[in-house]
């Protein structure tokens, strides 16, 4: 299921698959996507790549949907970078730059950028 909020500017997809299950926020405000894998028990975050990633008012639910998920679990893109959560002043600084959607998301989990 695909929500979108146009007066915060994020979208939140929800991915119903069983062990394949996910949930990801396109934070256009703060030019962040994170998803949270459930069977991973793992938060992954991508910076907003305007040349790949249509913008808020461009997107059609069902086409974005489609074009987001294949690019955001391509096999072919390796993109994650291990941060370790033991720094308060890392997370803190995390939570700041990436926004409230993102550390409901994503706290208490490992981040890979």
């Amino acid at each position: 299921t695909m929500t979108i909020h146009n007066e915060d500017n994020i979208v939140e997809v929800h991915v119903r698959s069983g062990v394949y299950s996910s949930d990801t926020i396109f934070d256009y405000s703060h030019g962040y996507i994170a998803t949270r894998l459930l069977s991973r028990n793992a938060c992954f975050i991508l910076k907003i790549n305007k040349g790949s990633i249509p913008e808020l008012q461009e997107i059609g639910r069902l086409a974005f949907e489609k074009k987001a998920m294949k690019a955001i679990y391509s096999p072919h893109n390796v993109w994650a970078q291990f941060q370790s959560g033991r720094s308060l002043f890392g997370r803190i600084r995390d939570w700041i730059v990436y926004g409230k959607p993102i550390e409901k998301l994503c706290s208490g989990l490992p981040l890979y950028k």
